[in-house]
C-alpha cells in the first residue's frame, strides 16, 4: 500500500515528544505538511528540528499552544486555520488511590483528556465537511475498556474520547469526513518509563522492569511486551489516508491482544 497523503495539513496535538512525535514523523514520511504542537514555542521549535533530522525534507509547521485552554486553542487554529487531518493525541495520565482523587482532578483530567479534543473538532470539522474530505482521530486507550484501578480518571476520560468519536462520526456521516478513534496498548515512551518505575522495583534494568511490568500489571497483553510508538503511528497514518475511507466511526485497536475482545 502507498500512503500518499501529500497536499494535505496534518495537525497532531501534543506530538513534541512520545507517540504524538511518532506520528508526526510517521505523516511526514507519508507527504503530509504536518503541524507540531506543545504547550510552548521551545519545545516545539526543538521538536520540528528532531523531526527534519528524521524526515530532512519534511513540510513542519509549528503551533504552540496549550489546548486545553480557549486561549491556547485560539492560538493554535491562528496557527494552522485549516487542517485536511486532525489528531488528538493530547493526554495526561498518573496515578492515585480512586478515594483520593479530588473534584478539581477529575476535572484537569476531563479538560485535558476530553474536551480539548472537541474544541479542536468542533474548530477544523466544518471546514473539512465544506472541502468534501477530512480525517478525525482521537488517540484512546486500552484503560477505556479495561478502567485501571490505579487511575480510574485517566480510564474514564479515555472512555468518554470513545464516545465523543462515535458522536463525531454521526454528525460527519456522508461527506466525506472520517472519525475514528485509536485504541492504544501499553506504549514504550518516556512517560511510562516512569509509571512502570512507580510499580516495580525501581534498581531493575529497564528490560527486566518491562518485563515484571507486563507479568504483575498487564498480563493479559499478548504481545507481552510494551509497544513502540512507531507502532502507533502506522495505524495512525492509515487511518490518515485516502486508503481508510470505509472506515469511520470505528475504534480501532492496536493495543497488542491487551483488550480481551474478539470485537474490534
Amino acid at each position: 500500500m502507498r500512503l500518499d497523503l501529500s497536499g494535505k495539513t496534518a495537525l497532531v496535538t501534543g506530538s513534541t515528544q512520545g507517540i504524538g512525535f511518532a506520528i508526526a514523523t510517521g505523516l511526514a514520511r507519508a507527504g503530509a505538511r504536518v503541524a507540531l504542537n506543545g504547550r510552548g514555542e521551545a519545545g516545539v521549535t526543538s521538536a520540528i528540528d528532531r523531526l527534519r533530522g528524521e524526515v530532512p525534507d519534511a513540510d513542519v509547521v509549528a503551533a504552540a499552544g496549550d489546548v486545553s485552554t480557549d486561549d491556547g486553542t485560539a492560538r493554535v487554529v491562528e496557527a494552522v486555520p485549516d487542517a485536511d487531518v486532525l489528531v488528538n493525541n493530547l493526554g495526561i495520565f498518573g496515578t492515585q488511590s480512586p478515594l483520593d482523587i479530588t473534584d478539581d482532578e477529575w476535572r484537569r483530567y476531563f479538560e485535558v483528556n476530553v474536551l480539548a479534543a472537541v474544541r479542536l473538532t468542533r474548530a477544523y470539522l466544518p471546514g473539512m465537511t465544506s472541502r468534501g474530505w477530512g480525517r478525525i482521530q482521537y488517540i484512546a486507550s486500552d484503560s477505556a475498556i479495561v478502567i485501571p484501578a490505579e487511575m480510574i480518571h485517566y480510564g474514564v476520560s479515555k472512555t468518554a474520547l470513545l464516545g465523543v468519536s462515535r458522536g463525531f462520526a454521526k454528525a460527519a456521516a456522508g461527506t466525506g469526513v472520517t472519525v475514528n478513534s485509536v485504541i492504544a496498548g501499553p506504549t514504550h515512551t518516556g512517560g511510562v518509563e516512569d509509571f512502570v518505575y512507580e510499580l516495580v522495583d525501581k534498581d531493575l534494568p529497564w528490560d527486566e522492569a518491562q518485563r515484571e511490568f507486563m507479568r504483575l500489571h498487564r498480563p493479559q497483553s499478548l504481545l507481552q511486551r510494551l509497544i513502540e510508538p512507531e507502532e502507533i503511528a502506522n495505524l495512525v497514518v492509515y487511518l490518515a489516508s485516502p486508503l481508510s475511507s470505509a472506515t469511520t466511526g470505528a475504534a480501532v485497536r492496536v493495543d497488542g491482544g491487551y483488550v480481551d475482545s474478539i470485537v474490534p
